[in-house]
């Protein structure tokens, strides 16, 4: 399948999912995931998408980010923040002065779907590839999806980047490591 019919078929299975339940089941995962990490970059979900910001209560010593879009470039801006809707649709901070991606200990990152290599399926814009690529090495970058939402192989193009982890309701998979 091209990319554009697994968005399609990742935005249908999508709205067969619980995602309450979802998280219920796997925010204390993606806690003991980043529970060392101080500056953790989340994401606002669109309508559909798996919400991680729960995970700011059981982090309490983390700082946490949102993204926003500049232009061509994603910026890391400190939360809690006044949000408002960009013109992708997604709600972004207004204010507050952007950290610089290489101070990030932990990204994680929204997608359609991922595939059990790390990489992900995800709105075709190509932000978090350009800003995944300044992130420090030590910097942890995570998948927060249901395992219905994790495939074998996607499609590839040289500019995709995978992550490290991808947390799900059974816990944390690694990829290239047969999981559940």
């Amino acid at each position: 399948m091209t990319k554009a019919e697994l968005r399609r078929w990742a935005r249908r299975a999508r709205r067969s999912l619980d995602l309450e339940a979802f998280t219920l089941e796997a925010l204390p995962h993606l806690a003991r995931l980043l529970r060392d990490r101080r500056r953790i970059l989340l994401y606002h979900p669109l309508p559909g998408e798996a919400d991680p910001r729960g995970i700011t209560a059981w982090l309490p010593e983390a700082r946490f980010y949102l993204p926003k879009v500049e232009g061509e470039e994603l910026l890391a801006l400190p939360c809690p923040a006044p949000l408002e809707r960009s013109a992708l649709g997604v709600l972004e901070p207004t204010g507050g002065d952007p950290l610089p991606p290489e101070a990030l200990d932990a990204v994680v990152v929204p997608a359609l779907a991922y595939d059990r290599r790390g990489y992900r399926l995800g709105y075709g814009k190509g932000y978090y590839d350009r800003f995944l690529t300044q992130l420090s090495p030590r910097a942890l970058t995570t998948g927060f999806v249901p395992l219905k939402l994790v495939v074998d192989n996607l499609p590839v193009d040289p500019w995709d980047v995978p992550v490290q982890r991808i947390v799900t309701e059974r816990g944390v998979l690694k990829p290239g490591v047969p999981g559940p």
